[in-house]
């Protein structure tokens, strides 16, 4: 048995892909006889020591978190200065056999420190708006900034990984000599499952001309949610009168989407649920009848694993996180970034073919309970964490199919 600990500043029910990677990843080190202790922020009424049923400890340290769906640079930089007065208490007290760091920053330098003082090797696991080049709102500045601190941690860890060929890509821009692992992200397909377990949107005998899209994701310009809008406005009246939008998720983009929505005529036609319990999340990709995942940069979105797991036909950005995940004609269709006219046609497409919209989920089903699942995720982390135990090895690729 060896130990684990994981230190991610935002873990469930705080934050998006990254938080429920963390979770998913320590239950399943838990289910393989693993110890796994989670070291996290600390939010409202959570317990600030958690000890659950499936084997995970989540200890919760003092930041100044004040949002559930976000964090600003300061209240990173809180959690950065906490865990680092933390990892002396967990080198001494809590003997891991490796770290592993969601994000270089802000929860390598923990990871280092843990390392410095006990010598426990310790994998970064790059999550997107961690890589240097990553398009997302007003950190350009700061991968400026944080540049130097970010890879002088890379090259102290045991292991850099990236979840998509093409965050692994960037990565090795920003550092060319640095080896990077490949370790996909995974989904719960038991959890996330169709109707009546088996792919059942868009059946030909059941369509009664409407179209339920969804997103799901943070609130944010990087998402697309604006040219979602400007696709939608843009489609025949007819057309447009039969689709509506569920926007599950929250940001500090919304009053502007809010006004856009308002301004083009789909206030009607587009509902923001705001971030739903992870309970209710499922229930979601329910009822919807297409996943609409616009983004224009990510590194690998677990809400598109989690829409082709329920079942449902992915229409998406050709970027370098959905090239990954979804195959063109047999799992969704996709498009460039910010091609609006592109995916209004997209949308039209599936809102006039409904044996389409079920060939293409029920591909996408298929295609992740083949490919992905959570337990070969933290099998592959285990097995390359625990190889930086050994003296002078060499980290290797480790790819999760």
């Amino acid at each position: 048995m060896a130990r684990f600990l994981l230190i991610n500043y935002e873990f469930p029910p705080l934050g998006g892909g990254a938080a429920n990677a963390t979770d998913n990843t320590a239950r399943e080190l838990a289910a393989l006889g693993e110890e796994v202790l989670v070291l996290t922020s600390a939010f409202g009424g959570l317990p600030r020591v958690e000890r659950r049923a499936d084997g995970v400890e989540i200890r919760r340290i003092p930041t100044l978190r004040r949002r559930r769906d976000r964090s600003s640079v300061m209240e990173m930089l809180a959690f950065l200065a906490s865990s680092l007065v933390m990892a002396p208490w967990i080198a001494v007290r809590w003997r891991a056999h490796a770290t592993i760091a969601y994000f270089g920053l802000p929860c390598g330098p923990a990871a280092w420190m843990v390392k410095a003082l006990s010598g426990v090797p310790y994998v970064v696991s790059l999550r997107g708006g961690d890589v240097p080049g990553f398009q997302y709102d007003g950190i350009s500045l700061y991968h400026r900034l944080a540049g130097p601190a970010i890879g002088w941690l890379w090259r102290r860890s045991s292991a850099v990984v990236a979840n998509s060929e093409g965050l692994a890509d960037l990565a090795r821009r920003f550092a060319p000599d640095q080896p990077i692992a490949i370790i996909p992200n995974g989904v719960d397909a038991a959890r996330f499952s169709p109707p009546g377990g088996i792919p059942s949107h868009g059946d030909a005998g059941e369509d009664d001309g409407c179209l339920s899209l969804l997103f799901v994701g943070r609130v944010v310009r990087q998402k697309g949610l604006d040219m979602l809008f400007e696709a939608l406005a843009s489609l025949p009246s007819g057309t447009r009168g039969r689709i509506a939008l569920t926007i599950v998720g929250d940001g500090p983009a919304r009053p502007e989407l809010e006004a856009q929505a308002a301004r083009l005529g789909l206030s009607e036609r587009v509902a923001f649920r705001g971030w739903l319990g992870r309970d209710e999340l499922p229930a979601a990709y329910r009822a919807a009848d297409v996943f609409v995942f616009p983004s224009r940069d990510e590194g690998m979105p677990n809400v598109v694993l989690e829409a082709m797991a329920a079942g449902l036909p992915v229409v998406a950005t050709r970027i370098a996180g959905n090239r990954d995940l979804v195959v063109e004609e047999e799992t969704g269709l996709m498009l460039d970034a910010d091609d609006t006219p592109a995916l209004a046609a997209a949308l039209t497409r599936l809102a006039e073919d409904p044996a389409l919209r079920r060939r293409l989920g029920e591909g996408g089903r298929r295609r992740v309970v083949a490919h992905f699942s959570w337990r070969a995720v933290a099998a592959a982390y285990r097995d390359l964490a625990l190889a930086g135990r050994a003296p002078k090895g060499r980290v290797r690729s480790a790819p999760v199919d």
